[in-house]
């Protein structure tokens, strides 16, 4: 079982130089329910950006104005659709906070909400072939993970696609039906989306915490670990 291959196309760089995307693969993880230690960190997580943010917008935050400065840009509307950072961040402002689903997702979580970044989790694909951030393209679909009929998402929109198959929607909006991660899922891959306002140090300690917490929480091995930007934009399946 090889590590997926993962490419950006250029345009993405053209439509937001500076653009950088993480990836980690790890096969061999036995998911499971959160740990206490895992929950505990993340409620104090979000108490302590409730006391950050008390009287404040979340939209004033330049890792959330990037986001929706980058979303205009490919004709999305960032009040309509929300970055995933945004929505995670505003459900933790709330006073029921994010629930805990399990261990891997919420190791993601975790990491989106103390860097303010995207970080989302994926199992990796069944059948063989790169796995792709580039503009739609006729006959791409996208099935809602509600049960909702299929969407074809229009010429120009950012999304990550396994083939036709629309993996994601506006970039880091929303997953499809089958890309959730589950306590049976034995090998997944993570992205951290990070944007020119996130150094390349916050990217790689986020990376660093994403690799420590999935190895302590779930074990397994990690098999791919790498950036993709401008002057590397693909990296080749059991790369690592």
């Amino acid at each position: 079982m090889t590590a997926p291959d993962c490419q950006i196309d250029p345009a993405v760089f053209a439509l937001c130089p500076g653009y950088r995307r993480g990836v980690i693969a790890v096969r061999g993880t036995r998911n499971q329910p959160s740990s206490a230690a895992l929950r505990t960190e993340l409620r104090r997580l979000e108490a302590t950006l409730r006391q950050r943010l008390d009287g404040c917008s979340v939209t004033d935050l330049p890792e959330i104005a990037a986001w929706r400065e980058a979303f205009r840009a490919f004709g999305a509307r960032p009040s309509e659709h929300r970055s995933a950072v945004e929505s995670l961040l505003r459900r933790a402002l709330r006073p029921d906070g994010v629930p805990s689903i399990h261990a891997l997702v919420d190791i993601g979580t975790l990491i989106s909400l103390r860097h303010l970044l995207p970080a989302g989790v994926h199992p990796w694909p069944q059948q063989d072939g790169p796995i792709v951030l580039r503009h739609a393209r006729p006959g791409d679909a996208f099935f809602p993970p509600d049960g909702a009929p299929a969407e074809f998402p229009p010429a120009g929109e950012i999304v990550l696609c396994h083939g036709q198959e629309v993996l994601t929607r506006r970039w880091v909006w929303r997953q499809a039906a089958g890309t959730q991660t589950r306590l049976d899922t034995p090998a997944v891959f993570f992205n951290l989306d990070a944007l020119p306002c996130i150094t390349d140090a916050v990217l790689q300690q986020a990376m660093d915490e994403v690799v420590e917490r999935v190895l302590r929480e779930t074990g397994g091995e990690v098999v791919m670990r790498t950036v993709l930007d401008a002057g590397a934009p693909a990296l080749a399946a059991g790369g690592v």
